[in-house]
């Protein structure tokens, strides 16, 4: 019988039915104790979360062994064993790019690169703590270079600018994609740079606030008088508005949220604030994780195809617990916050430049939670944060700074809103539900150390990265590129103060050794 025991990080709660656990650590030393030539799956299974939970709570398993499970599953690179990669290739598939039957560059279902099926594991593509040194310094949940980018869905990719038939290839899948001699390698998918995770804990507490915050307004609309208009505010950040029409019915006016048509989604879908992936596609970082077990690694998790179920027919059930992806959870969002070195008298001038530019407005220097416990939930449920919590993990208590009046400080730098960054930084791709156009606003914490810029790399510099704004931020664009060479030095002084913590997550190596 499964029982999820709410808890909190920081107070031990005795349970009405103890069972008898084995201590964990000989499982810690398990997961990396096994040869990487081994013959089995290359990460051994892990007990049940339920189990998990029941050890924590009991006080014989703590948070950092939980963290240290979590990155044995980030860190570990998967093999056949575990279920890497795709079934059998299916030329009957409706959609030959959806995970599960791609075809493979060697036809084995393991590597493809341009859709996916690019790694072994996560940190592949989160390795670099720093690019601000002449030697980048190297670590776990870090940023990606740009050969570390994701290909994310392309059907075409002209690398010799054909213009003739050739390429078989049409035009009329998009009206920007004319297969023209220009320079430019014509591509229909995504190209995405791989953030880092630090700090996720505090963006994702943010986040589920905010969604509680805007459910809450969406309730108060369906019973207010018809042609009452609400505001759709929330932790200072505004998301359009709702309008009663009377009768339970809404009328919704959203901007940053949601899909670009939502014309036949239900109003409590749309408003789920999404800030993880570059566009702002998912809720939670599990919710993220959980895409990219299957995009990346052909991995599928049993909480998307259920126990027992061979969804790929690669010969491999149960790939990804229920347990793999809490723990792995539990690691992401705890993950270390960046850091603010002291500003010195020019970086103080630069935080003032930043702000009087316009760049505070999008880019919010801090948002402050009402709660300091992030409730981590499964099965999880976008539109209710709080339903299925087995666990709540106090972010001071993770390094985030409590805030005046209750809450944590949150200095991520972003309103976790999808903004129009006009045509120049616009993708090409069909796919989506998303405007090409759109980008969720990037959190600038750590920025010092994270090159190259924006979402796909293409900046190597800040100023690059700037220049290249454009849409809903051409004027705090303009308004850069019109300062004096001393102010725009102190900008960007003050930016090169945003840095990421100092060797993140090594004390978890320890425990793992």
């Amino acid at each position: 019988m499964n029982i999820w025991y709410p808890l909190r990080f920081g107070r031990i709660r005795l349970l009405a039915e103890r069972r008898l656990i084995v201590v964990l650590l000989p499982l810690l030393t398990m997961l990396v104790a096994v040869p990487a030539s081994a013959e089995g799956p290359a990460h051994p299974d892990i007990p049940e979360l339920n189990q998990l939970i029941a050890d924590f709570d009991a006080g014989i398993l703590t948070l950092e062994q939980l963290r240290a499970l979590g990155l044995s599953v980030f860190a570990t690179p998967f093999n056949l064993h575990d279920g890497l990669g795709d079934g059998s290739y299916d030329p009957n598939e409706t959609n030959r790019l959806a995970f599960g039957h791609r075809p493979s560059l060697q036809g084995n279902g393991q590597h493809l690169r341009v859709n996916g099926l690019d790694a072994q594991s996560c940190n592949e593509c989160h390795t670099i703590v720093s690019n601000r040194s002449r030697v980048p310094t190297l670590g776990l949940g870090g940023v990606g270079g740009v050969v570390q980018n994701a290909i994310i869905m392309p059907s075409m990719i002209d690398v010799s600018d054909s213009s003739d038939d050739r390429v078989l290839y049409k035009d009329g899948h998009n009206p920007d994609l004319k297969m023209v001699a220009d320079g430019i390698a014509d591509f229909n998918g995504r190209f995405a740079n791989p953030p880092f995770l630090f700090g996720g804990g505090g963006v994702e507490l943010v986040a589920k606030e905010m969604t509680e915050d805007l459910q809450k307004i969406l309730e108060t609309a369906r019973t207010a008088p018809a042609g009452t208009v609400l505001p759709l505010n929330t932790h200072g950040v505004s998301f359009g508005t709702v309008t009663s029409q009377g009768g339970g019915n809404v009328d919704l006016d959203v901007e940053g949220i949601g899909p670009e048509d939502i014309t036949n989604r239900r109003p409590e879908e749309v408003l789920v604030v999404r800030p993880f992936g570059r566009k702002g596609e998912n809720f939670s970082m599990r919710d993220f994780d959980r895409g990219a077990m299957q995009f990346h690694f052909g991995i599928q998790p049993v909480e998307v195809v259920g126990e027992g179920n061979d969804e790929d027919g690669d010969g491999v059930s149960n790939e990804a617990t229920v347990a793999e992806m809490s723990v792995l959870h539990i690691f992401d969002v705890t993950n270390p916050r960046p850091i603010l070195e002291p500003l010195g008298r020019d970086g103080r001038a630069g935080e003032r430049i930043f702000d009087q530019i316009g760049c505070g407005g999008c880019h919010i220097p801090s948002i402050h939670t009402r709660g300091r416990n992030l409730p981590l939930a499964f099965p999880e449920n976008g539109q209710k944060p709080r339903d299925n919590v087995y666990l709540e993990i106090n972010l001071v208590k993770a390094g985030f700074q409590p805030a005046t009046g209750g809450g944590v400080e949150v200095p991520m730098f972003s309103d976790l809103k999808r903004h129009a960054m006009g045509p120049g930084l616009a993708e090409t791709f069909e796919h989506g539900e998303i405007a090409n156009d759109e980008f969720i606003t990037a959190r600038l914490w750590g920025i010092a150390d994270t090159a190259p810029y924006l979402h796909d790399g293409r900046a190597t510099t800040l100023s690059e990265a700037i220049k290249l704004h454009g849409g809903e931020a051409q004027a705090a664009r303009d308004a850069f590129m019109a300062l004096g060479e001393r102010n725009r030095e102190n900008l960007l002084t003050f930016l090169g103060k945003l840095r990421t913590p100092n060797a993140p997550n090594q004390e978890l190596l320890e425990l793992l050794k």
